[in-house]
This record gives structure tokens, sequence and C-alpha cells, in this order.
């Protein structure tokens, strides 16, 4: 079955033609659209209709009369005014219907976009960014739209209105009319190409200062402990400047290019006041004072449209530049490889890693090379080594963050590659070393993306997280918010409601990466027993840095420049007297 045109997705976006993208988009909500500039003319009808009233009542002042004729046309202009209430709410109704959901479509097209980019597209691109594309560049879109489409709709129809009634009365003055568009054409191609490249210098500059924003505040407690408050200062300051900078040069183009749209346009209009009477003067053409009124009013409401319509110009460049942002997102390639692929619908936990081998994109050397190793069912395996041995990318393989260039993984004996790994990832729990909450309640973050969950069944998982006491002792149990990232719990706290959120979920293959390494004893020791009932019957992968946490582990990989070294449990380690024996013997100097 077909979906309804609005709920198809978003039509393809290319930054080369910003404009017939826009128009694209417009296109998915036509029948809004469609009737906002029907019922346009008659919402602006007072617009071009004055010039006509007001011009019949002078010249029935100049005559003299008859007095039930001012009547008349005092009805009409009343009618007139009093229509554009109701016509003007319709309007508004429809067209910024039209365009609030254009900005929601956007939206949702970057959100869906984003979350089937690689892991290696965010590790790359500043979250603050993101943001600023999500909503300050879509948000930009909404304004063009909405400031932009006013004026041309408005400017339409008075020239329409004008040249129909100028051509029932004194048709000789038509092609004065026509003198706006070239002088319109000329001025905006002056301005084009001098101010699409400032608008995208302002919007790199802009983006280039929000990431420095966002790098300030994730690393504000870093600063404040080394003293760098000036360091951190001096950069955002050389950020803000940049965009003082850049935002000033294009705001002083504007304004020359406003200010010369109104001054030579402007002129027009006064030209053709003084052809009108000159004409009226000599009796050249037969006018009367109304229509010299009334022909002087339609070309100041031509030349006040157009300038008007050359004003919000670099709204519209602006827009347009938005339009190029978004579409780098909407057109990057780097996307999990996913489409099309077998779903996982049950997951046993047996992994084989088949002479893998990985090297991320631009390094010196490979992270992994020629590496095998089989994992059985429920089996606790932990990865140790030195620091850029490979323990992260033996975690990032089995999620299908990155994928291995050479050699094959293998789960419950399915090629990965053949896999869809989203539906994978719905059987596998991850504890990272700082976990990270989202600002909702306790019982939020632990059900996070799953449908209705018993309350007891959140309990359970709480308590055996260790994690019950920390619900009790607050006010609103678990309703209670945690606030930014879950500023208003401790390091631990959040590991320990971060393990009942993996309970909870009951997944078969869990990860833990450094799960304990940021804590103090104490906590070690709470989430370490929390780890343990959480790993019990699960296929459970371990990086760990303080190697007393793993000794219970069934086996113990040690990897050495992507290298499987050692493998053994942790007496057998102990016993081989080699590289594990003397990571240990390191720890406990």
């Amino acid at each position: 079955m077909r979906l309804p045109r609005e709920q198809q997705p978003i039509p393809e976006i290319d930054a080369n033609h910003p404009l017939r993208a826009v128009l694209g988009l417009v296109r998915r909500h036509r029948s809004r659209v469609i009737g906002a500039v029907l019922v346009f003319p008659l919402k602006d009808s007072p617009q071009w209709l004055m010039p006509v009233v007001t011009a019949h009542v002078i010249d029935i002042v100049v005559v003299g009369g008859p007095p039930r004729d001012l009547a008349l046309w005092a009805a009409v202009a009343f009618v007139a005014l009093l229509q554009n209430y109701p016509t003007h709410v319709l309007y508004t109704k429809l067209f910024m219907g039209a365009v609030r959901q254009i900005g929601a479509d956007l939206r949702n097209a970057l959100t869906e976009r984003l979350q089937s980019l690689s892991i290696g597209f965010h590790h790359r691109t500043s979250a603050s960014l993101v943001q600023t594309k999500v909503v300050r560049d879509v948000e930009n879109i909404e304004l063009m739209l909405q400031q932009v489409t006013h004026p041309i709709l408005a400017q339409t129809t008075v020239v329409m209105g004008a040249l129909i009634m100028t051509a029932l009365s004194v048709p000789q003055f038509l092609p004065v009319y026509a003198l706006t568009i070239p002088i319109a054409v000329v001025i905006r191609s002056a301005i084009a190409r001098r101010s699409r490249e400032r608008n995208e210098a302002f919007r790199l500059d802009v983006e280039a200062f929000s990431s420095r924003v966002g790098e300030m505040a994730t690393l504000l407690p870093i600063t404040r402990a080394h003293g760098l408050e000036a360091t951190a200062q001096a950069r955002i300051a050389e950020g803000a400047e940049g965009v003082r900078t850049s935002g000033y040069r294009l705001d002083l183009l504007n304004g020359r290019f406003q200010s010369l749209s109104w001054v030579v346009l402007q002129m027009l209009s006064v030209g053709c006041l003084m052809l009108g009477a000159l004409a009226a003067v000599t009796g050249r053409v037969e006018i009367t004072a109304g229509e010299v009124v009334q022909l002087s009013a339609y070309f100041g409401l031509i030349t006040g449209g157009v300038t008007q319509v050359l004003m919000v110009l670099p709204i519209a460049y602006k827009g347009l530049e938005s339009v190029r942002s978004i579409a780098e997102v909407l057109t990057e390639p780097d996307l999990e490889e996913n489409a099309g692929k077998r779903a996982v619908t049950s997951v046993t936990g047996d992994l084989r890693f088949d002479r893998v081998g990985f090297r991320y994109p631009d390094a010196h050397g490979h992270a992994l090379t020629d590496v095998t190793l089989d994992i059985r069912s429920g089996e606790t395996v932990a990865f140790v080594g030195r620091s850029g041995s490979g323990k992260s990318t033996m975690l990032n393989l089995t999620l299908g963050f990155v994928r291995p260039t050479s050699g094959r993984l293998l789960i419950d004996g399915v090629d990965a590659a053949t896999l869809d790994l989203r539906t994978f990832r719905r059987h596998v729990s991850v504890v990272p070393q700082e976990s990270v909450l989202f600002e909702g309640s306790i019982r939020d973050n632990i059900t996070y993306g799953l449908a209705e969950v018993p309350d007891h069944l959140v309990r359970q998982a709480l308590e055996d997280a260790n994690a019950a006491e920390i619900v009790d002792a607050l006010p609103d149990g678990w309703g209670t918010f945690v606030g930014e990232r879950g500023a208003r719990l401790s390091g631990g706290q959040r590991q320990r409601i971060a393990i009942a959120r993996a309970l909870v979920r009951d997944p078969r293959i869990l990860l833990l990466d450094e799960a304990t390494s940021a804590l103090d004893s104490e906590s070690e020791a709470l989430v370490q027993d929390a780890l343990d009932r959480l790993m019990h019957g699960r296929t459970t992968l371990v990086v760990a840095h303080r190697l007393s946490t793993i000794r219970g582990a069934d086996r113990i990989v040690v990897l050495d420049a992507g290298h499987i070294v050692e493998i053994g449990s942790h007496e057998e380690l102990m016993e081989m007297n080699g590289r594990y024996a003397r990571l240990q013997e390191r720890q406990r100097r």
C-alpha cells in the first residue's frame, strides 16, 4: 500500500541545488501550500484595492459628489479590510502548518540518518556540531520559508492587481512598471555569489564555535582541576572573534545591498509620481488627479514589494546555506551496513573470531592482526594488555560498531557480515567505564527503550544491581530525576543503575568495558558484586585495567599490538610466568 505523500521519506537533498531541494520538501505538502496560495490574494486584496478606493474618493471630492458614492466606496473598503482577519488566520493555518511539518520532517530525517551512520562518523564529528545542524539549521530553513514566501506572494498579488487596474484605467503606464524587473535582477545578480560565500564562511565559523563550546563544557572539571580557566576562555574568545568577524562581514554586505535596493527603487517611485503628474498637467494622457495618485500608489507598492523581496534575500541565502549544511549529514556515505541483511531474532551466545584483522581509517598499522578465538555460550572471557593492544577493538567488533577488514566474526555460527547487527544488539548489554544516564527518572533510565516493564522486574533488577538502597533513600524513589547525564548521582550509583538497566533486559551477551576502573574501593566492591550476578549464565567479554577484577574469568586473553600472545585462566597464566604474570607483578607494586 502506498503511503500518503506526507508520510513518505523526504526527497534526496542535493547540496549543489539547495533551492531544488527546498521545492521538493514543499511539494510533499502541496495541498496545504496550494490552499494557502489560493487564499493569499483574497487575504491581501486591501493592498491592491485601496489605491482604487483612494483614487475614486479623490475624484468624487474634486467633482463635488455625490455623497452616496463615498458611502459605496467606504463599504467596499470596510469589507476588504474585515475579510483579512479570517482569511489571514486560514492562510497561517495552511502555510505555517506546512512549514512546521517540513521542519519536523527534516529533524526526523536527520535523527534517523544519525542513527544509521557509523560510530566512526560520530567519533570524528562533534556532538555540538550535530546539535547545530538539527536545531539551528532547520530553524533557518523554517525562517526562510516563513519570511521569504510572504513577500513573494504579496508582491505577486500586488503586481497582478496593479497591472489589471492600470490596464483598465491608464494602460499607457504599463511599460513603466516593467522597469522594476530588470533593476531587481541586476541588483540580485550583483550580490548572489558574494552572499553565498559569506554565508558559508559564517556557517562554518558558527559550527566550529559550537564545537569549542561543547568541548569546554565537557572538559570543565579538567580545566578547573589544572587551573586552565584562562586557556579555556582564550580558546572560546578566539572562536567568538571568528564568528564576530565573519558575521560582521556578512551584515555589512547585506546592509549595502539593502540600502542600494531601497534607494534605487524609491527613486523610481518618485519618478513615476512625477511622470504621472506631468502627463496630467500637459494633457498628453487623459488622466484624472485620482488616477495620478492611484498610479503613484501602485508603483510605490510595486517598488516597495520588490524592495521587501530583495531585503529578505539574505535570509533566503542563509536558509539555503543551512540546506547545504543538512545535506552534509543526509548524504554522508559512512553508514552501517545493515540494510537488507538478515534480522537476528534469538542469540545463544557463541562467538568466533576467525583470523580477524582490523585497521582503522588513516591508521599507520593494524589494530588487530590474524586473531582467532572461540568463545562459548555462557563463558566469561577477559581481555588485558597495554593501551593500544586491541582490547576495545575486540568489543567494537563484537557490537558491529566496526567490521573486520579481514577474516570473519561468527555469531552462533553465522557470519556477522550477513546479519543486521542492529537486531543483534537487542540481545546485548554494555556497561562502560562511565555509564551515561539521560535527564529522566531512575525508572525511565532503567527501562529505556523497552515496552511496559512490570514494577517487580524493575525492583528485582535494582536489588540484583545493589541499587535498591539508592532508590529507597530518595524521597521520590525511582521516580526521582537524575539530572543531565545523571549528575545528581555518584559514579558508583550511576554504574549500579546502568547494571540494573542491563539486568532488566536479560541479555545473552554482556560487554564490560573498564566497568569498575573509575570507582573508589567501596563502590567498586558493590559494583563488582552486582556484575557477578549480571554475568552469571551469560556470554561475557570483559576489558579490565585492574587485573584483580578478572581473576574469576573462565579465560583471560592477553593482547599485544593486535596479537593474542597468551590465553588461559588466571592460574594457568601465572604458571606460564609470561606477559600476564609481569602485568600482575607491576600492579602489585
